[in-house]
């Protein structure tokens, strides 16, 4: 009821009218059934715009600490990410990754909507880089269909660092569904997951324009140059 609330009397129109959000391509989100939002990940307020865009509700994980701040600035950051849907993960030990991903399975498997960054975390430098494969293993395990998610201009509006955004609009493509079910049969191939995230960054690297870069981000500084850099054709409007 909260996230309601949030994003359809208290925040949301708000959001909706200060960043005026231009998205392409909604009616690609299938009305039911569980779906797997992409999405490629350039700023804090990327799992702000993403739901609110969305007619469906969707559910991100995030780091425990974002729910056990202190005080009234703990005490906003709790119930906002509460608010948004957003689930809390314990990221402290070597279990993390597997249980933030069996926490969107159990999404999943209800028939709802997951959002996940499969780059793992947000870009260094705008760039998109190699996708980890438990999207591939959500998909998988779920037989949910995996729609990509290009947010377009997020680091401009919120760059890394920041806590206010600027008042820009914002800009958000979605890919058409992407269909693993040919796959069902193998799941736990590594080779298979792999090939499967790989289709996925592709379809993200030609909504975006962004390019790629074929090494994970969390390897790399905003100050390295990364290597096996490609370009996708379409430029970001």
């Amino acid at each position: 009821m909260f996230y309601w609330l949030l994003k359809l009397v208290v925040l949301g129109p708000l959001l909706k009218l200060v960043f005026r959000p231009k998205v392409e391509g909604l009616a690609n989100v299938p009305r039911s059934g569980p779906v797997i939002l992409a999405c490629n990940h350039l700023s804090f307020s990327d799992s702000i715009f993403t739901p609110l865009i969305m007619k469906r509700k969707v559910t991100f994980v995030a780091k425990a600490e974002y729910f056990t701040g202190k005080g009234i600035k703990g005490w906003f950051s709790r119930m906002f990410f509460v608010g948004a849907g957003t689930i809390p993960v314990d990221r402290s030990g070597g279990e993390a990754a597997q249980a933030a991903l069996d926490t969107l399975l159990r999404v999943l498997r209800d028939g709802n909507v997951a959002g996940i960054y499969p780059e793992g975390t947000r870009s260094p430098d705008g760039r998109l880089y190699r996708g980890k494969t438990g999207v591939a293993r959500l998909a998988l395990e779920s037989g949910a269909k995996v729609v990509p998610v290009a947010l377009c201009n997020t680091d401009e509006i919120q760059p890394t660092g920041t806590l206010i955004p600027k008042v820009k609009r914002v800009r958000i493509r979605i890919g058409k569904p992407l269909d693993f079910s040919r796959y069902a049969d193998q799941r736990g191939d590594r080779f298979v997951e792999r090939a499967i995230t790989d289709e996925i960054m592709y379809e993200l690297m030609a909504l975006s324009g962004r390019e790629y870069v074929d090494v994970y981000a969390a390897t790399l500084k905003t100050t390295v140059e990364a290597p096996t850099v490609k370009r996708a054709g379409r430029k970001v409007a």
